[in-house]
């Protein structure tokens, strides 16, 4: 049951376009399911990996740790995402460590499986290649943020994006801390500057939601006025 839950989710990834029922069905048998509990390591960096991802439910965030201990949280993935091309295609040891925010039901394909798809059908492999240098873009946004925006002008981005309308659900793991980390900074700093963005009238926060109140000044205190 399970694998015909993750077939028809494989018809549906733009990376697959054009393969026939009958490959993508092996694909899926391929397969192994497993379920992480929160603050379960899927994977550590420098691991080399020989497995494509794709998280059916749950979250996860991937991240770097520095040999202080401090912690640079990467992206974070959502239900739907696929990940660690470049552990099963490129063959090198993982840059990043992948935790579970949540208890999150993963699906490993194994790297035999997806070589057989590529050698087959190397439009595949453009296409995956397409979704990996998406992924770069975003790091390449995310290192020039760290280096050229203030604490406030990445928050004030982050919620932007991450806005349904003008709300953002606080899920449990949403928190200043693990919020810090995304944003290369630390708690109390974070803890001001959402201070500040409350007082200036532009966000309010509860436990459940983070509401934006102006987008228009939020927007130019996250220095996207010229954009």
């Amino acid at each position: 049951m399970k694998n015909d839950i993750l077939l028809k989710r494989l018809q549906d990834f733009e990376f697959l376009r054009g393969l026939d029922h009958e490959t993508i069905e092996a694909l899926a048998k391929s397969a192994v399911w497993k379920v992480f509990a929160p603050h379960g390591v899927v994977f550590w960096e420098g691991d080399t990996e020989s497995n494509l991802y794709y998280l059916q439910y749950g979250s996860l965030k991937a991240l770097r740790t520095a040999p202080d201990g401090r912690e640079q949280v990467l992206r974070f993935l959502d239900a739907g995402e696929i990940f660690n091309e470049i552990g099963v295609l490129a063959k090198r040891p993982n840059p990043v460590t992948a935790v579970a925010l949540e208890e999150s039901g993963i699906w490993l394909i194994p790297r035999h499986a997806l070589e057989e798809v590529v050698m087959k059908y190397p439009q595949t492999a453009l296409q995956i290649i397409g979704n990996m240098a998406d992924k770069i873009i975003d790091l390449v946004t995310l290192a020039a943020d760290l280096s050229l925006k203030t604490v406030e002008a990445r928050f004030a981005k982050l919620l932007l994006d991450s806005a349904e309308g003008d709300v953002i659900e606080r899920r449990r793991w949403t928190n200043q801390t693990e919020l810090a980390a995304h944003l290369g900074t630390v708690p109390d700093v974070l803890s001001r500057v959402i201070r500040e963005l409350t007082k200036a009238g532009l966000i309010e926060m509860d436990k459940q939601h983070i509401r934006i109140l102006n987008r228009a000044g939020l927007a130019e205190r996250a220095m996207l006025q010229g954009d």
